[in-house]
């Protein structure tokens, strides 16, 4: 019970700080485009319910931060509630100059411009924490070298520094070619141990090495067999149903031909060798031209023998990597939400937020680069979320706003408060059903 409870408390730890960070660049966003724009704000909360902590700064706006911290929330200058909405008492007792610093008496640029900030400060949040990590992992260096090497239960000639030239015989294409590396891949034999022909310290010689990519685990995915089975990176895998194996290839031609069927795998870990029995889960995975496929997987994700020498990218390759890898977090998740809504993939696929909670745990025990990948990833998720055009998320406000760019006036306030009535209905619903999911899916 005790190891239980410790492990309870630390995914609530990290999913909390996960929450905080990205509701508090989400609500800082609106509070600063709106005081950029002329809006003042009564009060930024990290959290609802009783405050712990609180300040007025000489705007007069209260920071604070509250007992329940599961949201947060900017009240601006006239709303009646954290919610938004206008206090009609308040507001009428205010000069015209006045009422421009309000949310309600603002011009319509800058009402829209401040909700639209949220969204886009957690992307922008995102493309920064992508574009920091491809910054300092930096890029493979050219020529290919050995950079760090990795423990292994194999004996192996390769050192740091070795610049390789040719494995098996054949030449080392370039990583700039995809297709060419994918084809010189394939060509090499299923061998526990490889020739290498490196330069080392002006010289060329042939050295023993081990197949490029052995079953190593260099990161275990969420809830999945692995995860649950206790596989950890740095992890090896020797025996696949009683075969030796020496390439993760061969691990992944079993998971999948398994059609779900338990897989029996002996575990090297520090120089010490235990078995599990995994079941592996069918995992809807995305495909390159938009669509989906079923596939069996245990949830491990492989790399190379050795960690390769890398050089730092320059700000502006590591920025363009940072912005494409957030729109493809967009792009992919909005495919999946279509391909779950016209059936062709699990609708297990939506998690709540057991699940969130559970992957920000276990991303965290995997170190901070892991965690803080996470953070990024789900900032993305968070903002596009928020964008979708239902009434009480700020795409339903901005919905609202186009309303009134294209009329004139604003919706009337019985059409707001049904809208508002059903969009609360459709979120409350959107989440028990994710709930459901963290619950009953496999």
């Amino acid at each position: 019970m005790s190891s239980d409870f410790g492990g309870l408390l630390f995914t609530l730890v990290f999913f909390v700080i996960a929450l905080s960070v990205i509701v508090a660049i989400h609500e800082y966003g609106h509070y600063i485009v709106g005081r950029w724009t002329g809006i003042e704000a009564d009060v930024f909360s990290i959290g609802f319910g009783p405050v712990i902590w609180s300040r007025v700064d000489k705007r007069g706006t209260r920071w604070q931060v509250a007992a329940l911290p599961f949201g947060g929330y900017v009240k601006f200058r006239g709303d009646s509630n954290a919610s938004g909405g206008a206090d009609e008492d308040a507001l009428a007792g205010m000069s015209d100059e006045e009422l421009r610093h309000t949310m309600n008496g603002a011009p319509l640029w800058a009402r829209s411009a401040t909700v639209a900030a949220g969204p886009m400060f957690n992307f922008a949040l995102s493309i920064l924490v992508f574009t920091l990590l491809f910054t300092f992992q930096g890029k493979v260096s050219e020529p290919f070298a050995v950079g760090e090497l990795r423990a292994l239960p194999i004996a192996q000639e390769l050192r740091t520094g070795d610049v390789i030239l040719q494995i098996d015989g054949q030449p080392l294409p370039g990583f700039d070619d995809p297709e060419a590396y994918d084809e010189f891949m394939k060509a090499l034999p299923y061998q526990p141990v490889l020739p290498y022909t490196v330069e080392r310290d002006g010289a060329r010689m042939v050295v023993d090495g081990p197949y490029v990519y052995p079953p190593l685990v260099s990161q275990v995915v969420p809830r999945s067999a692995a995860y649950e089975a206790g596989l950890e990176p740095g992890d090896t895998i020797l025996n696949i149903n009683g075969t030796r194996a020496f390439a993760f290839s061969q691990l992944k031609e079993v998971v999948e031909a398994s059609e779900g069927a338990p897989v029996d795998l002996t575990i090297w870990r520090d120089g010490e060798t235990f078995d599990v029995v995994m079941t592996p889960k069918r995992t809807d995975e995305p495909l390159p031209d938009g669509g989906f496929q079923a596939v069996y997987r245990i949830g491990i994700v492989g790399d190379m023998a050795f960690h390769p020498a890398t050089t730092m990218m320059n700000p502006a390759e590591a920025a363009w990597g940072g912005v494409k890898r957030t729109w493809g977090i967009v792009t992919g998740s909005l495919s999946g939400l279509g391909h779950m809504i016209a059936g062709n993939i699990s609708s297990c696929n939506l998690s709540g937020p057991i699940g969130i909670a559970q992957t920000s745990g276990a991303m965290a025990s995997q170190g901070g680069t892991s965690f803080i990948t996470f953070i990024a990833v789900l900032s993305t998720a968070v903002g596009l979320l928020n964008l979708f055009p239902v009434p009480v998320l700020d795409g339903g406000h901005l919905v609202f706003h186009a309303w009134e760019a294209v009329t004139g006036k604003p919706p009337s306030d019985r059409a707001l408060n049904v809208a508002m009535s059903i969009g609360l209905a459709l979120i409350l619903g959107l989440m028990v059903f994710a709930l459901s999911n963290d619950l009953f899916c496999p």
